[in-house]
């Protein structure tokens, strides 16, 4: 179904994201095909990943461009080598696109990492509007990452952003936390700040009868979904099963981890160490079909997420996929998940691993909270937390710059608007 927009030519964008491909990356395909429904031209520059191989193709609509990573990056130095050659590869395709392809009115640029900025300056001198589009606190994650909380890096990144949002015109970002950091931080007024939160599109997700072949023959399974990178705690998990078998006596629960991630075979060599492989099964990625049917038979979903300015301040995506199926959610006490889970979460003492074993206990022997919660985390789903809610404030960043294009017409389109949440 098509949405509304205003009358006139079509509106032309090119998206840049570097971190994952489309459509793999699900906010930015979401944020392409709602544009492309409601009339714009869009197109996406992304790297090529196993599975999204074509250089070239069209899909819902959107003309996706993929370029190639020659070299896996390792270290500091690989990771330069990885950044300059995305930068130049999506500065030639983004020329393709303004010469030979639809041609764009308005740059859209996803993090991590913020090295687009040049870019940005670039195509504004050729009345191009730059929109920044802020999907993660790249120093806090870096921080995170690498338990770093200083350095020459820290402060390499933090000059990035300052440049990104200083060079951005209309920047769309995931919750209220990230707001405050591009008001406070990057110095943009709240009018040129748009709170687009990641929510799921439903007509993704199907429930399904409960299936006993993935708890491996116990009687409950707890399910942990995303990648698997080294700051999302997935190893605290992995101890936590260990703490739930072998000192609170539970030998009744599996734990599924779906995801891939560059700490994932890491994470699974470790779990062999310790001695719970029996008690964990990794799928790497799934399909969406698997994805449903795992979590359609799953007790309690996951998130062990240690706290740290990261993590505190980010909104998890699985939090929201969990309350789907209606699934209580066990996490350490983290800011960003309560405003998402609500009275739909547990949240335990951050990072403490036995609170997180006593924790996922609890909700085991407790049939009634785990049915209560999983129903209210649901209905906040249905009506607050699904993509379409996203939807308005999506748009409304796009007319904001649109309209910078049309000297005149923010004023009288309502500048006040900026900042809407979802």
């Amino acid at each position: 179904m098509q949405e509304d927009r205003p009358p006139g030519p079509a509106r032309r964008v090119l998206i840049v994201v570097q971190n994952l491909p489309v459509p793999f990356d699900r906010r930015v395909w979401l944020e392409a095909t709602t544009l492309a429904r409601s009339g714009y031209q869009v197109s996406v520059i992304c790297p090529r990943m196993k599975g999204f191989n074509a250089a070239r193709e069209t899909l819902e609509g959107v003309e996706i461009y993929r370029y190639p990573l020659p070299f896996d990056a390792q270290g500091a130095a690989g990771f330069f080598a990885e950044f300059a050659w995305c930068f130049v590869m999506t500065a030639l395709l983004s020329l393709r696109v303004s010469v030979f392809g639809r041609g764009f009115d308005v740059l859209h640029v996803c993090n991590p990492p913020e090295i687009y900025w040049p870019l940005g300056m670039f195509w504004r001198l050729f009345g191009k509007v730059f929109l920044f589009d802020h999907h993660d606190l790249s120093p806090e994650m870096y921080a995170a990452k690498f338990e770093r909380n200083g350095g020459i890096l820290l402060r390499m990144l933090l000059f990035l952003e300052r440049m990104t949002f200083k060079v951005a015109q209309v920047v769309i970002t995931t919750n209220e936390s990230h707001k405050a950091v591009a008001l406070l931080r990057g110095g943009k007024s709240p009018e040129e700040v748009y709170v687009v939160r990641s929510g799921p599109d439903l007509s993704r997700f199907t429930l399904h009868d409960r299936s006993p072949e993935w708890s491996r023959g116990k009687p409950f399974l707890v399910a942990y979904l995303g990648e698997i990178c080294k700051q999302d705690g997935v190893d605290h998990l992995v101890r936590a099963i260990r703490i739930l078998r072998d000192e609170l006596g539970r030998q009744d629960v599996h734990c599924v981890l779906m995801g891939g991630g560059p700490h994932q075979p890491q994470v699974a060599r470790y779990a062999e160490e310790i001695g719970v492989a029996d008690c964990c099964t990794f799928t790497g990625r799934v399909s969406d079909e698997d994805l449903c049917r795992i979590l359609s038979s799953a007790d309690v979903g996951l998130d062990p997420d240690p706290k740290n300015p990261w993590s505190d301040r980010s909104t998890m995506n699985k939090v929201v996929e969990y309350m789907f199926f209606g699934l209580p959610v066990l996490a350490y006490d983290l800011h960003e998940t309560r405003v998402s889970a609500g009275e739909a979460g547990h949240y335990v003492t951050a990072n403490d691993e036995r609170a997180l074993a006593t924790g996922i206990a609890r909700l085991l022997d407790d049939p009634a909270s785990r049915q209560r919660m999983g129903q209210t985390g649901r209905q906040r789903v249905q009506t607050a937390l699904a993509w379409a809610y996203s939807v308005p404030p999506l748009m409304a960043a796009y007319d904001h710059a649109f309209a910078l294009r049309e000297p005149g017409r923010l004023a009288a389109s309502g500048r006040s608007r900026g900042g809407a949440s979802a």
